[in-house]
């Protein structure tokens, strides 16, 4: 059902769904929102299962008209949030009628905001998903004058997420990381510079990856058979530079892999933009394993405060 035209698509607005699975024997990489908590509590907020189809708005700069009547949420990024150039509050639902335009502004804070309509975006689907990853030709970023569909709604639930309760957006991060069996190979010394040493967010961050700058990390290890990556690897280039991989990172590499970052640290530099102080912390398997609940539960089962039209 015809639900927005898009105005103005802003520097890279995006449709994403949770991801595209069980691909990567293909070379076809997940996808997916780079801000999963964002993504599944912008969902929730208009009463959506946390996997519907929404967007990703990166820098801000959209503009969309209705073509009827829906409720919509806008999270993640500090962007000015207008419905008829009426301000309107992020992490809260709000309903929007015919011929209403909403606008989301330029970032202030943060990186990608997330606007999620009741029933979810209904869009083309590729190998099981709607997320877009421009590198593989699957989608693109949305154009001006597109027209964009989901699913109908006859139920237009209010809530909204108490700003205590709301991801803080900051210019400083711990990535916290699970060491990798190269983590061994690496000297004592070595590993302790890493832990020790302050990164910056370099102009190299997009959807693949994370290119930090700082002290250059010496692994002392060969180019390796290439072999398969996961979300959040942590490679060591050449260069010594680390690269922490996003959700459309390639599929297999040879660089060393030092760790891979927990999901909650992926969300949070998600959100930095180029300078951002960064360090390291290690936790283990077990550590990650309960994090990662409390992350799941956190994103499915936040208590959402119901408002009333």
């Amino acid at each position: 059902m015809n639900t927005f035209r898009v105005s103005k698509p802003g520097p890279l607005t995006t449709i994403q769904d949770q991801g595209r699975f069980g691909y990567a024997h293909l070379g076809l990489t997940e996808g997916g929102p780079m801000d999963k908590r964002s993504f599944a509590l912008a969902n929730r907020l208009v009463g959506n299962p946390v996997d519907a189809a929404a967007l990703e708005i990166t820098l801000g700069g959209l503009k969309l008209e209705c073509l009827r009547d829906t409720a919509i949420a806008v999270t993640g990024a500090f962007c000015p949030f207008s419905i008829n150039n009426q301000p309107k509050a992020l992490w809260q639902s709000h309903p929007v009628r015919k011929g209403d335009v909403i606008s989301i502004g330029f970032a202030a804070l943060g990186v990608r905001a997330y606007l999620s309509v009741c029933g979810g975006l209904r869009e083309a689907s590729w190998f099981s998903s709607q997320a877009t990853v421009i590198r593989e030709g699957l989608g693109q970023a949305l154009l001006k004058e597109q027209i964009l569909d989901a699913e109908p709604c006859s139920l237009m639930p209010r809530f909204k997420l108490d700003y205590r309760a709301q991801p803080s957006l900051r210019k400083y991060a711990v990535m916290q990381f699970v060491p990798g069996y190269q983590w061994a190979a690496i000297t004592e010394q070595e590993q302790q510079r890493i832990l020790n040493c302050e990164f910056f967010v370099g102009k190299q961050n997009d959807r693949m990856g994370y290119r930090l700058e700082g002290e250059k990390i010496n692994t002392q290890l060969p180019q390796l058979t290439s072999e398969g990556i996961c979300i959040g690897a942590i490679q060591i280039t050449g260069d010594g530079d680390p690269i922490i991989l996003m959700r459309d990172r390639q599929t297999i590499g040879g660089y060393p892999k030092i760790g891979s970052v927990i999901s909650s640290s992926l969300d949070t530099l998600a959100q930095l933009t180029q300078g951002a102080r960064i360090r390291f912390e290690i936790i283990n398997a077990e550590q990650s394993v309960q994090q990662y609940r409390q992350y799941c539960h956190d994103m499915e089962q936040r208590p959402l405060q119901t408002l009333h039209y």
